[in-house]
């Protein structure tokens, strides 16, 4: 059956989104306890302890963050050349290095089964970059090791070079709030007895796919494995630093394997992955379920 849609005003345009559902209903301010009694909600106490303030954005007054209560995520990193990465960052940006001459792209599925601004499915090409201000002395001598204190604290930088999804008031919430590199298209993700991401190009015809076997999944409790990333981003010319925090309840990693297959087969995707460089995948992270929540920009005043 087909979802039925509602016509709504966001960032002073109109746009299409499920009827009934939670865009239509909360606009973003959802009461918390009717979410709780969604079953496709699951625990959400986490969101309970982040409160939401409205602000005046580039899209009007917004309440913030915005709360992702379900997603799955399957993200490989690829080695790419310093000098490639260099080429695509703006300046005064520098490529996080991973081994002498290399450093870090990352290829990342997203599928948002309950959120503030309904579901959706979205892909993410990004650069790792080194942190704005915070190369000390030893890292400055030894770059990697920025990388690895990254990985132990689960906080990365980067900038975002490709970021389409899948409905409309998610590419005009990233294009109008945040200054992203958003467009529409169709994306899927599936994680069941095998992994399969995939991308749609423009006409239709598959971009970029991603399989792999299905890994065994570890559990954990609620808040016991955070994150944050942290997009560098232009916004009106002046840089700016979004932070997305993340909570991990179920998961599995792989380093350096063998059986997962990436196939670029033309499209704005393939082609950004090659002009990147991007060769050997380093790792493959799978959050089976996971609640993300999505600030919004500020100003980062380390560049001046």
């Amino acid at each position: 059956m087909a979802t039925q849609l509602t016509e709504v005003e966001f960032a002073g345009q109109t746009v299409e989104v499920p009827k009934g559902g939670y865009y239509d209903r909360y606009r973003s301010n959802p009461n918390l306890d009717e979410v709780a009694q969604d079953p496709a909600v699951g625990n959400i106490d986490w969101f309970r302890r982040i409160p939401k303030v409205q602000v005046d954005s580039r899209v009007g007054p917004l309440w913030a963050p915005n709360f992702y209560y379900r997603a799955s995520i399957v993200q490989a990193t690829l080695l790419a050349p310093l000098d490639r990465l260099a080429a695509m960052l703006p300046a005064p940006l520098e490529p996080l290095r991973a081994v002498p001459g290399y450093g870090i792209t990352a290829l990342t599925f997203f599928s948002y089964s309950v959120c503030d601004n309904d579901p959706y499915d979205e892909v993410s090409v990004a650069a790792l970059v080194r942190k704005p201000g915070g190369h000390g002395l030893v890292t400055g001598i030894l770059p990697e090791l920025e990388l690895l204190n990254a990985l132990r604290r689960r906080n990365f930088y980067a900038h975002v070079l490709a970021l389409p999804v899948t409905t409309e008031i998610a590419r005009v919430r990233g294009v109008n709030g945040y200054q992203l590199p958003k467009w529409r298209t169709d994306i899927s993700v599936d994680i069941g007895d095998t992994v399969h991401a995939e991308i749609a190009g423009p006409t239709g015809k598959s971009d970029v796919t991603l399989d792999a076997p299905r890994p065994e999944f570890t559990e954990v409790p609620s808040q016991s494995r955070m994150g944050t990333n942290t997009m560098i981003h232009l916004v009106d010319g002046q840089w700016h630093q979004t932070s997305v925090q993340s909570n991990t309840l179920s998961y599995a990693q792989r380093s350096f394997p063998r059986d997962v297959t990436i196939a670029r087969n033309g499209g704005p995707l393939s082609d950004l992955l090659d002009g990147l460089g991007a060769s050997r995948i380093l790792s493959l992270d799978i959050a089976k379920d996971a609640q993300l929540v999505l600030n919004l920009p500020r100003p980062l005043n380390t560049f001046g």
